[in-house]
């Protein structure tokens, strides 16, 4: 692959978490979260786009999250679980983001908001239909994704270089 070849990245917020006695990085997902995480995955496969590679935080809820949603998958991307990714600001996962090797052409990074959604925010120079409408509508709910588009090599991912082109979160 070119790196001029269009590359996706998905943006993924972990699903709804319980709120138990532990600490917040342990926190494991609600029923509702478990149910969402799935309905994701499904909406990832219809979305049509091959990952591959899953950039996913260390938390329990985002390993449990990404666990159910790749489920769905008919191919399982390659899984890195990064510390950075939890509680990272939207610098910071563009600095993980940008140590994604060349030959990876698509990429979900499964986290945390206000991080992710300050992402989407920060990369979306342009968007496609309503996409971005949709969002704002929205907000980042827990289980939302982004879809985003940008062309050249990963680590010349930078504000506004990309295109939002799809949106989902699960109804209320």
């Amino acid at each position: 692959m070119s790196v001029a070849d269009p590359r996706r990245i998905v943006l993924f917020r972990h699903a709804k978490a319980d709120w138990p006695e532990v600490t917040d990085h342990e926190r494991p997902l609600a029923d509702r979260g478990r149910k969402d995480a799935a309905e994701a995955g499904l909406r990832l496969v219809d979305s049509g786009i091959p990952l591959d590679l899953a950039l996913c935080s260390t938390a329990t809820r985002t390993r449990e999250t990404w666990k159910l949603a790749v489920q769905e998958f008919p191919h399982r991307p390659k899984t890195v679980y990064e510390e950075r990714i939890y509680e990272a600001s939207p610098g910071e996962l563009i600095a993980v983001l940008n140590e994604t090797p060349d030959d990876v052409r698509n990429a979900v990074l499964i986290g945390h908001n206000p991080g992710v959604q300050g992402l989407v925010d920060v990369l979306a120079g342009a968007a496609e239909g309503d996409a971005r409408q949709r969002m704002s509508g929205r907000g980042f709910p827990a289980a939302a994704f982004a879809i985003l588009s940008f062309s050249g090599p990963w680590k010349a991912l930078e504000p506004g270089a990309a295109t939002l082109v799809d949106y989902w979160a699960p109804s209320d």
